[in-house]
């Protein structure tokens, strides 16, 4: 069997970023006035009122403490609290694709390739900016890149089966060298008035070399030693925003046209199944969670992070262990798991085992082994 290798990753941040602080201030203030305007049916009983949210509970719930946007004036403005993101026109890159070729160039760089030596571009996000063209094959075309390209998504996950996807493309022949991009851009679809989620998310995209070994030339290698998908059908985290919406007038601009979570149940859920799964793959590939160096999860919830991290060693893991990054970027999708990766690699020597695990939608998880080479 064909061994594979990640030789390099990227990382584009946006430059603006939202505390909690600021994002608590706008919130409290459209509820404040809300409650106003609804003073006579609240009193009546006839609505219940908006509550308000501080920075502390944001934390408490979370783990996050602030997150990287493409754009803060548009969300942190009481009168539109969502992002100001312009369209494009059709001669211009794309947010999305803005957003990859930044990410990949960092990534190809780190590996040692040129446009020349990749053979396939996978975008891999939660949410694509249109339909079609695909938004891969436009990142190919700015990167000039040969071969083909395509866009997938599977949610939270989309990452972790972009890198299954590679995998099985090189070792049947049809690549040897692939770049896998996570465009998110998770702002657009949130609810910024909703004190349950609008603190969630933030906006990044992240970018990775996946190649058979024989071609790497990295200083900086991990093995793909096994990889493991899952998916379950649920409810719990939907988000209903499609082509057909415009087949309903009635649904158009909706509350299900964007994120919605049941977060109590997602945690109850998602945990056991995402422990499992790892535990499931460290046996079938002969291996033990002890010999385990880190844990780069998916980053939607440190306290989930925490859970799975005493389910699947047995004990309560280190900071190292499980590095954390949804502190200064919150949940960025598919991302998340990739920026612990990128960012949390200090300590790792040769032969060190770890695993990028990313969970969510679908339900849909993803676990990758990965083995330092060099």
């Amino acid at each position: 069997m064909t061994k594979v290798v990640i030789s390099g990753t990227g990382l584009f941040t946006p430059s603006e970023a939202i505390s909690n602080e600021e994002l608590v201030a706008c919130l409290n203030a459209y509820v404040s006035r809300y409650n106003e305007e609804h003073k006579a049916e609240i009193d009546a009983g006839e609505m219940e009122p908006l509550q308000e949210s501080s920075s502390g509970f944001i934390e408490k719930v979370s783990g996050i403490k602030s997150r990287f946007v493409l754009n803060k004036s548009g969300i942190l403005d009481v009168n539109r609290m969502k992002p100001d993101l312009p369209d494009r026109s059709n001669d211009e890159q794309s947010i999305q694709c803005e957003m990859g070729v930044a990410a990949a160039q960092e990534a190809m760089d780190r590996a040692g390739k040129t446009a020349a030596d990749i053979d396939a571009v996978i975008v891999a996000c939660s949410n694509l900016q249109r339909a079609y063209p695909a938004v891969a094959v436009e990142m190919q075309a700015a990167l000039g890149i040969e071969g083909y390209a395509f866009d997938m998504n599977v949610a939270c996950s989309s990452a972790t089966f972009g890198i299954q996807t590679a995998v099985d493309a090189i070792r049947n022949g049809s690549a040897k060298t692939v770049l896998m991009i996570n465009p998110e851009i998770c702002t657009a679809h949130m609810d910024f008035h909703d004190r349950d989620s609008h603190f969630i998310f933030g906006d990044v995209c992240t970018a990775v070399i996946i190649e058979s070994v024989d071609q790497a030339t990295s200083p900086n290698q991990f093995e793909i030693v096994a990889t493991k998908l899952k998916t379950q059908f649920s409810n719990n985290i939907r988000n209903n925003f499609g082509f057909l919406n415009n087949a309903d007038d009635s649904g158009i601009g909706t509350r299900d046209k964007l994120f919605v979570q049941n977060g109590r149940k997602v945690f109850k859920e998602v945990v056991p199944m995402v422990s499992d799964l790892i535990v499931a793959q460290l046996e079938e590939t002969g291996l033990s969670s002890n010999e385990l160096k880190r844990l780069w999860l998916h980053q939607a919830n440190s306290n989930m992070n925490l859970l799975i991290g005493k389910k699947v060693l047995g004990r309560e893991a280190t900071e190292e262990e499980t590095p954390l990054v949804l502190d200064e970027y919150a949940n960025t999708s598919s991302a998340g798991s990739i920026i612990a990766f990128h960012k949390h690699q200090e300590g790792m020597s040769v032969g060190d085992l770890g695993v990028v695990c990313s969970f969510g939608a679908g339900y849909s998880a993803g676990c990758i082994i990965l083995r330092k080479v060099n």
